[in-house]
């Protein structure tokens, strides 16, 4: 089954809006000098990618929903709908940019593909996905309520999330030089109960239940995950862990 995951960006606004605000070390990490043009590949609402423009570069951004791809367009950015896994460009970039998006594109090797005949010589690759490990309390409630149902909870699942030595393999055999790649564990505090980000990032466990069964679906998940990931103050912590990487196109 495709996956059924779409974009309302007034709901990720309010209940992801974390994603964005940690982003910052990756974007540190991209070190974009002024002037210097960048593809934000999964662009989302735009929010970083209007940190990169008011850093001075000349930034498109490009995203799969239509719906993220709008908000974005209403801060000024140029901001196109576009599937990550066939990039259009060729030669354009200095450097590409994505910060929690890759692990929603399961064929990586066309997304690293795409990548490379974007950036221009010796262009980089700089990002930061979901890690091995990642959510990955979340994603076996989520599977295991599934098959009470009767479902099949593996194959709901939408997210890759590879180790350093996939993902590096991955790199090297497309064409780039790894400069640094590492998994960091970061737990990390939800804005608010982990039904928003259920309802927020969850849609392809959810889709495979008829309509009327998915709240107690999900009131059931919550359930059986507040022992591990919500505290006696009744604060919800996720199990996030981070792949992040910088790489250089090899000519």
């Amino acid at each position: 089954m495709a996956n059924s995951q779409t974009w309302n960006p007034e709901r990720y606004a309010r209940n992801a809006r974390f994603v964005a605000d940690l982003g910052m070390p990756v974007v540190e990490l991209l070190a974009a000098d002024r002037g210097e043009r960048i593809l934000d590949l999964g662009c989302g609402d735009g929010a970083l990618t209007l940190k990169l423009a008011d850093m001075g570069c000349q930034v498109i951004g490009v995203d799969g929903s239509a719906e993220q791809v709008l908000a974005a367009r209403k801060l000024g950015l140029d901001c196109r709908v576009m599937d990550g896994e066939n990039l259009s460009f060729e030669n354009e970039f200095d450097a590409v940019f994505s910060n929690a998006a890759l692990h929603w594109m399961r064929n990586s090797d066309a997304v690293i593909a795409g990548v490379r005949r974007a950036l221009r010589q010796d262009g980089r690759f700089v990002a930061e996905l979901g890690g091995y490990g990642c959510c990955a309390k979340i994603c076996k409630a989520l599977v295991e309520a599934l098959h009470r149902r009767g479902a099949d909870g593996e194959g709901a699942s939408p997210w890759y999330f590879p180790t350093v030595e996939d993902y590096s393999t991955r790199l090297v055999h497309g064409g780039f030089a790894v400069s640094s790649i590492a998994l960091i564990q970061r737990p990390t505090p939800l804005p608010g109960d982990l039904t928003g980000w259920l309802e927020t990032f969850a849609e392809s466990f959810t889709s495979r239940l008829p309509p009327a069964s998915r709240p107690s679906y999900i009131a059931e998940v919550e359930e059986s995950l507040r022992p591990e990931l919500c505290d006696a103050e009744g604060k919800w912590t996720a199990d996030y862990v981070r792949l992040r990487f910088s790489a250089r196109k090899q000519n």
